[in-house]
């Protein structure tokens, strides 16, 4: 075994033994349902809701920030829906028989993580616009990330990756805007 392979063996290792630990959480009733709510409102309605409420609280001064949001979102989904379709990772939950599903996942694949990619990406162009938001939604998207991999639907290393492309995404968006 190379070095190379060696070391990718070692990071999917690390990988899955995190996986099954943050897993186990959903024995507690709680952390199920909270987890749950949590990634419902990461589908969009948290982000959806975010930019009505910088709209209605800030009229049109809101708008290159609601405006720079939505356009992110739509890199965002054509980038992780693309990533998706070419790397084709199964979830944790359909690989590893110790991994309960916590919730029905959106689509069909792993890598990277959608939820956590978005987060990332709206959470830094929001800030950028209203640091004051920070507080809210430094929080909410950290939660959002554990969600994925506590819930069984993502690998941790599927969140690093999506928020790791949300935020390239997010500081690209705003040299070009």
């Amino acid at each position: 075994m190379s070095r190379i392979q060696y070391a990718l063996h070692s990071i999917q290792r690390w990988d899955e033994r995190l996986c099954v630990r943050l897993n186990r959480a959903l024995r507690y009733f709680g952390v199920l349902h909270v987890f749950r709510a949590v990634s419902w409102l990461g589908d969009g309605i948290f982000w959806y809701s975010l930019m009505l409420a910088l709209l209605l609280q800030q009229g049109r001064d809101a708008a290159p920030a609601v405006v720079h949001m939505a356009c992110v979102g739509f890199v965002c989904t054509a980038v992780y829906k693309l990533l998706k379709r070419s790397t084709l990772r199964p979830r944790p939950y359909e690989v590893l028989s110790v991994v309960a599903r916590g919730a029905a996942p959106l689509d069909a694949f792993s890598f990277p993580s959608g939820h956590t990619l978005h987060a990332v990406a709206f959470t830094l162009v929001a800030v950028s616009y209203c640091p004051w938001l920070a507080a809210l939604l430094v929080p909410f998207t950290l939660l959002v990330a554990a969600s994925r991999v506590v819930l069984g639907l993502h690998y941790p290393t599927d969140v690093l990756a999506g928020g790791t492309i949300g935020a390239a995404l997010a500081a690209a968006s705003s040299l070009l805007l």
